[in-house]
């Protein structure tokens, strides 16, 4: 809720619990060094012995990414489709917990019992295969949750969202329905993703270059299309990035890729072919600091070297918050003589998420008594609730809640009852929410104002100083151009410790707080700079 990513939803019933999604963020500019954002499950972790099992939507990363965190602390089965399976066994087998965790695969079509809850899977179409959307049948009524989906009536894989079972469910009667909301504010209909194959052919006709395609690892359709265009312009093609050699192994091993095995060749065997004749498809299509894309982009890469003799297609949109990393990506391609296509000059890529005309025929569709916009930021979901209301849904009966809001339904009414704990829990190497907002304040602090370490030896006994004070300087002045302002900061100190020395003052806590209070006014006023101070007393 009123954000992109992160996505998990409980629901509850009696004694009984389901989780639906379990997804990760990447992290905001403010959060230094962390790596990833998961969701806080301490209320799942408080009633773990109620949790029935685990329902996913679909394999992207902001709705599988935080599993294996996750399995860690609360070991329940998981039930998903053959890729979304697929792809979350790939991220178990790297935590290694692929052998303790039971996963079970389902079908569009299929229901299981999770306790009181009956879980139907319905097809839908997204950005990746194999995509579902969930009928949660209960003792009170049917509750619907979408999943992330669009309306594409020429589905790569043949695979139509099935809008028999919807309106099916909407003639019985749904009591709530919990609908995507990501591009709530784009009028009229999403373009299919068979579109985009047109415009690939289209630039593989008129190019004699070699091609580097960046699209979404997940996006197994761009993928097969990209294949498709390969293989009527005779050209081999080369898989570049951890995440996209990962997920093409997965859907060529589960049937999702059709893929002629003499047409895809190792990266170093590039070489041995002309430009004219290759194809390169790559991670990196948000300008991702170390992904293989922005690594050519500079220069870094060991096997992908960019000439005057490339051209780089940038197959996808980015996403907000992205947008100055993959500008500078598409920067340094141009200083190196590639030539870029990206998405301000063609249409070269398609959203995965319905647009306004969609989402009035899936509330059209269902009938819900209930509507909860979920899966987009404030504004987001406030546009789909105004969509509703205009269709006639009682204002009273839509809810836009906040991560952690309970929404509680009974057999006449529905109302918020107060908060379950939420949050991030910040991912930095190895630790898992070891970092919090005390260590992102100090790393904000480091790097903004730099670090003063001030080294002082005292005698135990007497109080007095043996040696120093010694100043060392970290991102907040080069000491060779600063001698004076050190040698002032030196004095500034031993005057401060003659003071506590005539006082007969031997505590080091309040020495310490002395030193620093002293030197942040006084470096403050002769540099308008406020660096994290930290005096270290040594005792001989």
């Amino acid at each position: 809720m009123q954000e992109i990513g992160k996505n998990m939803t409980v629901f509850e019933f009696g004694n009984d619990l389901i989780i639906v999604d379990c997804g990760l963020s990447f992290p905001e500019d403010d959060m230094l060094g962390i790596d990833l954002v998961i969701p806080d499950v301490t209320y799942l972790e408080k009633n773990k012995d109620r949790i029935r099992g685990m329902v996913i939507t679909h394999g992207h990363e902001d709705h599988i990414g935080a599993i294996p965190y996750i399995l860690r602390q609360i070991n329940i089965p998981i039930y998903a489709t053959r890729l979304t399976i697929g792809l979350i066994e790939t991220k178990l087998e790297e935590h290694k917990l692929l052998k303790s965790t039971k996963l079970k695969c389902v079908k569009a079509g299929d229901t299981v019992s999770l306790g009181r809850f009956k879980v139907e899977f319905i097809r839908t179409s997204h950005s990746i295969a194999d995509a579902v959307a969930l009928a949660i049948h209960t003792p009170l009524g049917v509750v619907v949750h979408t999943g992330d989906f669009k309306i594409d009536y020429t589905p790569i894989d043949g695979q139509i969202i099935d809008f028999a079972r919807f309106a099916e469910l909407g003639k019985k009667g749904v009591l709530a329905l919990l609908s995507d909301s990501t591009n709530a504010e784009r009028p009229g209909y999403t373009m299919s993703e068979s579109s985009v194959g047109a415009v690939f052919n289209d630039i593989f006709d008129d190019c004699d270059k070699r091609i580097i395609v960046a699209t979404f690892a997940s996006n197994v359709h761009r993928v097969q299309q990209i294949f498709n265009c390969a293989m009527k312009h005779n050209r081999k093609v080369a898989v570049v990035g951890r995440s996209m050699q990962n997920v093409i192994n997965v859907a060529m091993k589960l049937g999702y890729l059709n893929i002629d095995d003499n047409r895809l060749i190792d990266i170093d065997e590039t070489v041995a072919y002309p430009d004219e004749q290759v194809v390169i498809i790559t991670t990196g299509s948000q300008g991702e600091s170390m992904s293989a894309l922005s690594r050519m982009a500079v220069g870094d890469h060991r096997k992908v070297e960019i000439t005057n003799n490339d051209l780089v297609v940038i197959s996808a949109s980015p996403i907000p918050g992205n947008e100055k990393a993959l500008s500078r990506v598409i920067d340094e391609l141009f200083k190196r003589g590639a030539d870029v296509i990206y998405h301000s000059l063609a249409d070269i890529h398609v959203s995965g998420h319905a647009c306004q005309e969609e989402l009035k025929l899936m509330i059209s569709l269902v009938k819900p008594k209930y509507f909860i916009p979920v899966h987009g930021e404030y504004r987001h979901l406030q546009r789909h609730a105004e969509i509703a209301k205009k269709l006639g849904v009682n204002k009273k009966n839509i809810f836009t809640l906040t991560n952690g809001k309970v929404l509680e339904i009974d057999e006449r009414t529905a109302k918020t009852a107060g908060y379950v704990p939420s949050g991030k829990v910040m991912v930095d190497g190895l630790g898992v929410g070891d970092v919090g907002n005390i260590v992102l304040r100090d790393r904000q602090h480091l790097s903004q104002d730099g670090l003063l370490v001030i080294v002082v030896t005292m005698d135990s006994s007497t109080g007095m100083v043996v040696a120093g004070p010694d100043v060392i300087s970290r991102g907040f002045v080069y000491v060779k151009e600063s001698e004076t302002l050190m040698e002032d900061i030196k004095k500034l100190i031993k005057k401060q410790l003659d003071e506590f020395e005539d006082k007969g003052v031997k505590d080091w806590t309040t020495i310490k707080s002395g030193i620093k209070d002293k030197l942040r006014d006084y470096l403050y006023s002769t540099t308008k700079r406020n660096p994290m101070i930290l005096p270290i007393i040594m005792e001989v």
